[in-house]
């Protein structure tokens, strides 16, 4: 086989709010059938549920504080200019390298770093309506004239707050997930999120005709994936599930199995490598991601044992967190409320139903059953039935930060200079626009 063409998708905020996910109120048929057509991963997880980290680490391979961009780029966080990125490993290899739309790894002056020999302009919105055409255009000329393999990533700012697609749904057949409650301002709030997942999918839609009017889908890998969790209380900015839990599917005709979804636990660190075994481009050796493309050619493959997730985003919330088939182990370095919520679910209608409970202090380990208690919400911490059980995942998270030089093993992380004063200017705005903050209980920053 020919070195397969890559179209690597990235939208905001998705988490995995689509209908292959088995969520009925979600109108995602392109997105499912693009499921259907190829792999489903069932159990991806990003590294870190922040936009910025989650996607460095999808690009390097890295865990973000081994690639150094453990916070967000419009916070001041920046990571090292030597780190080799998807389009610098298949660049090398003879692969035309072009970037489309969104990105959140470096600041829009310097996406030389990313390793594009072409990057679409950086002052246009990059929403599915400006996105799509230009990529779309790219297709076509590629259809014509198909020399070098193409290496295509497309990044969407949909579906992050403000929504911009108008809704048409009954509020009675929202479907709520198990993390939120149930209050006439979550119900419309999903119904807008639910619209602007709409508005993504028939975006994906356009791009894959355009990959079949052109010739291409027979010998174009297309991925499709998201930073992290969906944008609501418990959700996005968490080291629960709903915060790193993250859609991910793959197609390639031949190669890529039809119709099947893959239960082992993936991290959003092992795309990069599968992606260079796939092409015959080397890895580097200093990653954490570990290729799963045995998975895919059903050859062997030894199960990942756990997932690795950390958030740094903000001063005083510093945590780390394992994640096995069965439980979730999170540490919490510093002592603080229980959710601190960015600036953007703050102003949101779901925060305005759900009082102040989520500011009482959080504990300083949380031990959960994923089987027993899928939603996380009964820490089992300090229980002695399974004192056993919590001190394995210390030991084991205590080794991967170790390990990988984690900087917080020492002590408080260092932080950007600046970071404060923009986090301080995020808090005024959300006091200033929203009426649900009330008595100065803000917890978030902007996004």
């Amino acid at each position: 086989m020919h070195r397969p063409n890559i179209l690597l998708m990235t939208c905001h905020d998705l988490g995995t709010r689509l209908g292959c996910y088995g969520v009925n109120s979600a109108r995602s048929p392109h997105l499912d059938r693009l499921a259907g057509q190829g792999v489903r991963f069932v159990n991806h997880f990003a590294t870190a549920p922040f936009c910025s980290p989650s996607r460095g680490s999808i690009v390097t391979g890295q865990y973000p504080h081994v690639n150094g961009l453990m916070g967000l780029v419009n916070l001041g966080w920046n990571w090292r200019e030597s780190n080799r990125t998807i389009a610098t490993i298949l660049r090398k290899n003879g692969y035309e390298t072009r970037l489309f739309g969104h990105q959140h790894e470096v600041r829009n002056d310097c996406t030389g770093q990313l390793g594009f020999e072409f990057v679409s302009p950086r002052k246009e919105h990059a929403n599915c309506d400006t996105v799509t055409p230009r990529l779309c255009a790219f297709l076509e000329d590629r259809g014509r004239e198909q020399s070098r393999p193409f290496y295509a990533r497309v990044g969407f700012t949909e579906v992050h707050r403000p929504y911009h697609y108008p809704h048409d749904t009954d509020l009675r057949t929202v479907e709520l997930p198990a993390y939120a409650a149930d209050t006439p301002g979550a119900r419309q709030d999903f119904a807008d999120y639910d619209a602007d997942v709409a508005g993504l999918d028939a975006a994906v839609g356009r791009i894959l005709a355009a990959l079949d009017q052109a010739g291409l889908t027979h010998n174009t890998l297309v991925v499709f994936t998201t930073d992290h969790g969906s944008p609501f209380p418990r959700a996005k900015g968490t080291l629960y599930d709903p915060g790193i839990h993250t859609a991910l599917m793959m197609r390639l005709p031949g190669v890529v199995p039809e119709g099947r979804h893959i239960t082992e636990l993936i991290s959003n660190v092992d795309l990069l490598p599968t992606i260079a075994e796939l092409t015959g481009s080397p890895a580097p050796s200093t990653i954490q991601g570990r290729s799963f493309l045995p998975l895919l050619s059903a050859g062997d493959y030894s199960p990942r044992s756990h997932i690795f997730a950390e958030k740094n985003t903000l001063p005083g919330d510093t945590k780390r967190a394992i994640r096995t088939e069965r439980y979730k182990y999170i540490l919490n370095l510093e002592p603080g409320p229980e959710l601190w919520l960015p600036t953007d679910i703050e102003g949101s209608l779901s925060r305005r139903d759900m009082g102040n409970e989520h500011l009482r202090d959080r504990p300083p380990v949380e031990l959960y059953d994923l089987v027993a208690d899928p939603a996380e919400t009964q820490t089992l911490a300090g229980r002695p039935d399974l004192a056993d059980t919590e001190t394995a995942l210390a030991e084991i998270l205590d080794q991967e930060r170790r390990e990988t030089g984690d900087p917080s093993v020492a002590g408080p992380i260092p932080r950007p200079s600046g970071e404060a004063i923009q986090i301080a200017r995020a808090k005024d705005g959300i006091a200033e626009r929203s009426p649900f903050a009330r008595d100065g209980l803000i917890s978030g920053f902007d996004l």
